[in-house]
């Protein structure tokens, strides 16, 4: 199956130029692609040589040589490559599986700078033994997320419409078009396997067996996560109830109305979180920088894929007869996929969505998410209802320094000029769902 290309590529390219390159850690879920873009990748390369760390053959490398130009000399050796001439690719995959390996990864850096070397691996910092760190100040690190609705468009070969929604201002006659794309993107998901087989044979009902082997893959995975019995279990039980969360701000006290302990549920997420599969989103009760978390108060869940999400939470049909996304599921599936498309715009492994509530304890005020641009804190709500009902985002707004604001929603984009309750005056910028991934280009044109 011919894989289409993914946007990381590009970020790929940016570090193989660095005159001070370091070894590029990849970071994410499982299935997400990790491999499938370093395949691709590595078609500009003279040489490509992919090491598999879940091969003992390949693991018995790095547990024998532990001198660097021997291990070199060793690694093309067992791959049958020729003269190491030109530009060489080293991708060592599942590293977590060899700390020897990581330990490597410093004279790579300090030793071998001619070659290119990549690594990935799930869930690392659970996995890898204690006493083995990752060399300080010797790699870096890249997240690889699911597909973005640029991609899928990509994937599916909708040249025009990617042509449209480069196009600033996006032209209005695309919007039924476009808007109907992105549905379809939201009902599948982004993981790549996915929107592959989709692309292939536009089938929802083909898929199913993709996602049921995407969530067996990750059940499996948690006998590895888990450091005894008790915490396996407990891991099981937050992805299988994740679905049904997602969207949702949580309690980590009776999730998914379980008898595990708050300590419990607490160290079981955040092993999940470390793989990738879910994002625990805090709010924050300013409106002015720093974005500071507040981790006193309950999070919202956002799980790694609305696809997933839709399918084993039972809500394909929803999705696929809706005209307003904005409509399904208390319009937690629309704010779900505006925070995986915000997710997707970020490749930093230590970027994190964030919402705002009001500081006061007993306020009931929520704006969906919040970002970071050019030093002001910018609102985005996803929101259905005329711009007099974004109660909310007025607070934020009577309260920040700026007077600016973004609706995400099903309809065309439009800036209109708007008054909060309290009659405080400010832009209010509507961008349909399939122009997320242009905010930090719409918004730097029109501030």
């Amino acid at each position: 199956m011919q894989m289409f290309k993914r946007e990381i590529i590009a970020k790929l390219e940016e570090w193989a130029k660095k005159k001070n390159r370091k070894p590029l850690i990849l970071r994410g879920a499982r299935q997400v692609g990790k491999t499938t873009i370093v395949d691709l990748f590595s078609k500009q390369f003279d040489q490509y040589i992919r090491l598999n760390l879940d091969v003992d053959e390949d693991k018995l490398l790095f547990d024998t040589y532990r001198d660097i130009e021997e291990l070199i000399e060793a690694i093309f050796l067992h791959k049958l490559q020729g003269d190491k001439k030109g530009r060489i690719l080293i991708f060592i995959d599942e590293i977590q599986n060899s700390p020897e390996a990581v330990a490597m990864l410093r004279y790579f850096y300090e030793d071998t700078k001619h070659l290119y070397v990549i690594a990935a691996g799930s869930i690392l910092e659970t996995l890898i033994k204690k006493e083995i760190s990752f060399p300080v100040g010797r790699v870096e690190y890249l997240a690889i997320r699911p597909c973005s609705f640029h991609e899928f468009l990509t994937a599916l070969g909708e040249s025009k419409s990617i042509e449209m929604i480069d196009t600033y201002p996006f032209p209005c006659f695309a919007h039924e078009k476009l808007i109907k794309l992105f549905k379809t993107y939201t009902l599948i998901g982004g993981m790549p396997e996915i929107i592959q087989q989709y692309a292939n044979e536009p089938s929802i009902v083909g898929l199913n067996s993709l996602y049921e082997g995407l969530i067996t893959s990750y059940l499996d995975d948690v006998e590895k996560y888990g450091r005894n019995d008790l915490m396996i279990r407990v891991i099981r039980h937050v992805i299988q109830n994740s679905f049904f969360a997602a969207g949702k701000r949580i309690k980590f006290q009776g999730f998914g109305n379980s008898a595990y302990k708050n300590r419990e549920m607490s160290e079981a997420f955040k092993t999940v979180e470390k793989a990738f599969l879910l994002q625990l989103v805090y709010p924050i009760t300013s409106t002015v920088l720093p974005l500071a978390p507040n981790y006193r108060r309950s999070p919202k869940l956002q799980f790694l894929d609305t696809g997933l999400v839709n399918y084993f939470a039972g809500l394909q049909k929803q999705v696929f007869g809706t005209k307003q996304l904005d409509n399904v599921y208390e319009g937690r599936i629309a704010e779900h996929i505006t925070g995986q498309e915000l997710l997707a715009l970020n490749n930093s492994v230590l970027f994190k969505l964030n919402f705002w509530t009001r500081e006061e304890k007993d306020a009931s005020a929520e704006v969906d998410y919040v970002i970071n641009y050019d030093g002001q804190i910018i609102p985005v709500e996803v929101k259905l209802g005329p711009s007099g009902k974004l109660r909310s985002l007025h607070q934020f707004i009577d309260k920040s320094p700026h007077k600016i604001a973004v609706r995400i929603y099903s309809g065309e984009y439009i800036i209109t000029e708007e008054r909060t309750i309290k009659g405080t005056l400010y832009k209010l910028i509507n961008i349909p769902f399939y122009l997320i991934n242009q905010l930090p280009e719409y918004l730097k044109r029109i501030l």
